[in-house]
């Protein structure tokens, strides 16, 4: 299998303009996040794919890849499935722009299941990891996840899911971690998917798949990302260099 990895990357962010443009370091929150995903040596392959001609020549310039957005998109999936198109690729890992502390272990665990996965029974698959806390769990911000006894997504939601008319019956509060890993027809057939009524109302683009039949595969992980959202999170990252 050929296995790339994928980093869509906006200029703009309505919490925090140009946050992939910051100094980190001595380098670029971009430049780092696409060193550090390349120096993994899990990728045949890493590329960065932007609507912004800045971050375009960030990554060129230092002797990166970097593939230029055609048109606007709504999510970071239709983004990458017009990029990878015309690329010659079995599996698309989706790493954050914004998390330049990449760990190599949740990622090695989505590739693994395409390796596993001998009847290509899994059109994607993505990270999860329990939460506890109730605040955590109310959170709207946190999207919570559900499964299947087998692992494979039954619904995401900004609500509490399950909801807990009982109590103490066992149940895990899943949150769902961002991270994706597509077979490459997968992908490219969301592209050409038009956005349902649950997709729209959550506002969640995993829930396309699931509305067009699509099967997610969730993979536990104990890793929590250090994602840059704020000025705050970036002088937090200064501190890590």
């Amino acid at each position: 299998m050929k296995i790339i990895a994928v980093i869509p990357a906006r200029y703009a962010s309505t919490r925090f303009p140009a946050k992939l443009m910051q100094d980190l370091g001595g380098k670029t929150v971009i430049l780092r996040t696409y060193e550090a995903a390349v120096n993994t040596q899990l990728f045949d392959d890493v590329f960065v794919v932007t609507d912004s001609d800045l971050i375009f020549e960030e990554i060129v310039s230092h002797g990166g890849k970097a593939i230029k957005s055609i048109k606007e998109h709504e999510s970071g999936s239709d983004r990458i499935a017009e990029a990878i198109e015309s690329l010659d690729v079995d599996i698309v890992i989706n790493v954050q722009g914004d998390e330049p502390f990449i760990n190599e272990e949740p990622l090695a665990k989505l590739i693994e299941v395409f390796r596993k996965d001998s009847t290509k029974s899994v059109d994607l698959a993505s990270l999860m990891r329990e939460i506890k806390d109730e605040d955590e769990i109310n959170n709207p911000n946190n999207v919570k996840v559900v499964t299947d006894q087998n692992g494979f997504a039954l619904y995401f939601s900004r609500s509490v899911i399950p909801y807990p008319r009982e109590k103490n019956v066992g149940v895990r509060y899943m949150q769902h971690i961002g991270i994706y890993a597509f077979r490459k027809q997968a992908l490219t057939d969301f592209y050409s998917l038009p956005m349902k009524s649950l997709e729209a109302s959550e506002k969640l683009e995993q829930l396309r798949y699931l509305e067009f039949g699509r099967r997610i595969k969730m993979i536990e992980t104990t890793h929590v990302g250090i994602g840059i959202d704020t000025a705050e999170d970036l002088e937090k990252a200064r501190k890590m260099i």
